[in-house]
C-alpha cells in the first residue's frame, strides 16, 4: 500500500489530504504540522480572532476528528527536520518515516526585524501564527501606543484592529505610499483616508531606523530623525516562502519551491502547493500568497497525484477587512497602465487595465462589482473603461 506524506498542516495541507480521500486514494496519508493545533484559517487571526469575535475552535478548518474519520494520520507539534530523497524518507521527532509520494505545503514565514535594530525586544510581534496573535493580543489594551511597521494589507489590518481596541496607532511605510507594491494609488488613497478618519497616524516615505528599549520596546527612532514612544510594535514587512527544507534536500528553488504546471517539483516523487510553491504562469513564473491559491493548487496536486495530468490555471481572488470596509480583489494587476473608477453611493471599485484588457478589480464595499469583475476576468471579457466608469451602465449586461 502506498504512503503519501504531506509536510505542512495549513490550508493547503488540509485541503490536499481531504481531496486525496475524496478522489478515492485508499493508501496511507500522514499530515505533519509543526504547530500543536489542527489546521486552521489564518485570515481571521488579525481580524475577528484578535478582536475577540471568534473563538479558537472556530478557526479550525475541520474538526480534529475529521482526520481520524478519514484515516489521515495527523502529527502535530513536531517539524520535519530533513528529507532524504534517495531513501525516500523524512525525519520527524526522532523517527524516520518512509514515503512513496511527498508533498510540501510548508507555507511561508514572516520577515522579522533584525536583532541589531531592536527586533528581538519584548513587545515586538509578527502576524502569522496563532501563537503570534495570542502573544500580541495579550499586550493590546486601550490607551497603549502601537507602532505598525509596514503599510501592506497585514499591517493595515493590524492597525484597524488596534485602533478599534482603543490603542493609539502609528503606521510607517518606507515606500512613497501604503499598499504601493500591491495596489493602485487610488486604492492607497482610499485606505489612507479611511485610517486617518479613525485616528491612525499614517507616515509614508518613512522607515524604521531602530527600536529603543532595554528588554521591552519603549520607543522608535525613524529614518526622518523623529522619535516616538511605543508600548508595542507589529511588524508587517512581508513574508518569504517556506522553502528551507526543500532547499536542504536539493530541490530546485526559484522564488519558492519550483514546480511544473502540474505541481511536481524537480524530484518526480515530490510535489508542492500553496505559499511555498512557484509555478509557470503566462510565460513566466509566479508564487501566490492567498487562501484561494492554497486550496485550488493543493486540490489540483491531489488530483494529479491520482493521475489527472491537469495544468494549474489560477483564478486569483483576495480580500481584506478593515473597520467597516470589505475590500475584495479579483485578478492580478501586474502590468496595468490605466484605472477605471466606478463610484456609486458608498460603493467604490477600481478596475485595472493593460491597454484594453481588464486585469483586476479592487472593490470596496461593492460585492456586486467584485463578482461581475471576477466573472468577466475569468471569461476573458474586457468591457471598455468608459462603460465601467459610467454609473448608468448595467454591469450585469456586460457578462452577456
Amino acid at each position: 500500500m502506498s504512503h503519501i506524506i504531506v509536510i505542512g498542516a495549513g490550508q493547503a495541507g488540509s485541503s490536499l489530504t481531504a481531496k486525496l480521500r475524496n478522489s478515492g486514494f485508499d493508501g496511507d496519508i500522514t499530515l505533519i504540522g509543526s504547530e500543536t493545533v489542527p489546521p486552521y484559517q489564518r485570515p481571521p487571526l488579525s481580524k475577528a480572532y484578535l478582536l475577540g469575535e471568534m473563538e479558537k475552535e472556530r478557526l479550525f478548518l475541520r474538526p480534529e476528528q475529521f482526520y481520524a474519520d478519514q484515516n489521515i494520520t495527523l502529527r502535530l507539534g513536531a517539524p520535519v527536520t530533513a528529507i532524504d530523497r534517495a531513501a525516500k524518507t523524512v525525519s520527524v521527532a526522532g523517527e524516520t518515516l518512509e514515503y512513496d509520494q511527498l508533498v510540501l505545503t510548508t507555507g511561508s514565514n514572516p520577515r522579522h526585524l533584525p536583532a541589531s535594530i531592536g527586533g528581538a525586544l519584548h513587545g515586538v510581534h509578527v502576524v502569522r501564527s496563532l501563537d503570534d496573535v495570542d502573544a500580541m493580543g495579550a499586550e493590546m489594551a486601550p490607551g497603549k501606543r502601537a507602532l505598525i511597521v509596514g503599510g501592506g494589507y497585514i499591517g493595515l489590518e493590524a492597525a484597524a484592529v488596534a485602533s478599534k481596541m482603543g490603542l493609539t496607532v502609528t503606521v510607517i511605510e518606507m515606500a512613497d505610499r501604503i499598499l504601493q507594491r500591491v495596489a493602485a494609488p487610488e486604492t492607497s488613497g482610499y485606505f489612507r483616508k479611511l485610517h486617518e478618519a479613525h485616528g491612525v497616524d499614517i507616515r509614508e516615505s518613512v522607515g524604521l531606523d531602530r527600536l529603543l528599549g532595554e528588554s521591552h520596546v519603549s520607543g522608535a527612532k525613524l529614518t526622518d530623525g523623529s522619535h516616538i514612544d511605543v508600548d508595542m510594535v507589529i511588524v508587517g514587512v512581508g513574508i518569504t516562502p517556506g522553502d528551507a527544507l526543500a532547499a536542504d534536500a536539493g530541490l530546485t528553488i526559484n522564488n519558492g519551491v519550483e514546480t511544473d504546471a502540474h505541481g511536481r517539483t524537480s524530484d518526480p516523487d515530490i510535489w508542492a502547493a500553496g505559499d511555498c510553491a512557484s509555478f509557470p504562469w503566462q510565460g513566466g513564473r509566479i508564487r501566490l500568497e492567498s487562501v484561494q491559491n492554497a486550496i485550488d493548487q493543493a486540490e489540483l496536486v491531489a488530483e494529479n497525484i491520482m493521475g489527472a495530468g491537469k495544468d494549474y490555471m489560477p483564478m486569483p481572488w483576495f480580500w481584506s477587512d478593515q473597520y467597516d470596509v470589505k475590500l475584495q480583489i479579483a485578478g492580478l494587476n501586474t502590468g496595468y497602465d490605466k484605472i477605471a473608477v466606478r463610484h456609486i453611493d458608498d460603493a467604490v471599485s477600481y478596475w485595472y487595465y493593460k491597454g484594453d484588457k481588464l486585469l483586476a478589480v479592487d472593490a470596496m464595499n461593492d460585492p456586486r462589482s467584485y463578482m461581475i469583475g471576477k466573472r468577466l476576468i475569468e471569461a476573458g471579457k474586457s468591457p471598455s473603461a468608459d462603460l465601467v466608469s459610467d454609473p448608468d451602465t448595467d454591469m450585469k449586461a456586460l457578462l452577456k
